[in-house]
């Protein structure tokens, strides 16, 4: 091995790790052997590499929600799910929805995108996606399009009780759901990832608060939601959640997996 140094480049890794790497093939001659000038190929592959890190999060940005686990350079938070997107109807309701609950919890902040999770956010190494991703696609090729239908009203609170979620439940399709669920799970085993949730329930968030909730929505407040989703206009018809994709988010990349 030479006895000069490459300088001029980083990684995602940690940079005292990339530092202590350096000094171990530096010359051990007591005159500082030159350093050699690093080619700009090599320069513009590590660049490429540090653009693809994930963003340090900032609470601050984010209604004041904390990380569930410690922002690391090179860490993806990773998702998989069904999207939903709301019309205007689905829209009407959330809104009405919302100043019912806020007459208990005035603090609710309604969700921006909606969706039916089929994993827990998991973290993934940036050189892991390509490979989980390639994985996903081949267990979901052969899953069917379906239907199911979201219109019971659950709360719904995080492991650390940080924070409170407004929701609606899946009332029908949940088989359909658990089959899609086996095959994420299989993908989380070969990465060593947590799987989903032992009798998950599925459900579609809507809006969502700091800190436990749970009581003052439960109770009174549950219930004149649910009557206000039951007596909601052609609510039979826009709760219908058709299922014709299934998606991961990884940092700010996604995915999209058409089911057939």
């Amino acid at each position: 091995m030479s006895g000069a140094a490459l300088v001029g480049y980083s990684s995602s890794g940690s940079e005292g790790e990339e530092e202590e790497e350096e000094e171990g093939v530096e010359s051990s001659s007591s005159a500082p052997a030159p350093r050699l000038q690093v080619p700009e190929s090599v320069l513009r592959m590590f660049k490429e590499q540090e653009e693809q890190e994930a963003p340090p999060d900032e609470s601050e940005k984010h209604g004041g929600r904390l990380r569930t686990f410690p922002h690391e350079r090179g860490n993806w938070a990773t998702h998989v799910y069904v999207p939903y997107a709301a019309e205007e109807d689905f829209q009407g309701l959330l809104q009405a929805l919302l100043s019912c609950a806020r007459t208990h919890v005035p603090s609710l902040s309604p969700l921006p995108e909606f969706h039916i999770s089929l994993s827990q956010v998991v973290v993934l190494r940036y050189h892991w996606i390509a490979p989980f991703v390639q994985s996903l696609k081949e267990r979901l090729r052969s899953a069917s399009r379906f239907i199911c239908r979201a219109d019971q009203v659950k709360v719904y609170t995080n492991q650390t009780k940080t924070r409170t979620f407004l929701g609606l439940e899946v009332s029908s399709g949940h088989s359909k759901l658990l089959e899609l669920v086996s095959e994420v799970d299989k993908v989380m085993e070969e990465f060593s990832l947590a799987p989903f949730y032992k009798d998950p329930s599925f459900h579609l968030s809507l809006a969502w608060g700091l800190g436990d909730l749970a009581e003052a929505l439960g109770g009174p407040c549950l219930q004149e939601l649910q009557e206000t989703v039951d007596g909601f206009e052609d609510s039979s018809s826009f709760l219908r959640i058709p299922g014709t994709e299934v998606r991961c988010k990884s940092g700010n990349k996604f995915f999209s997996f058409p089911l057939r």
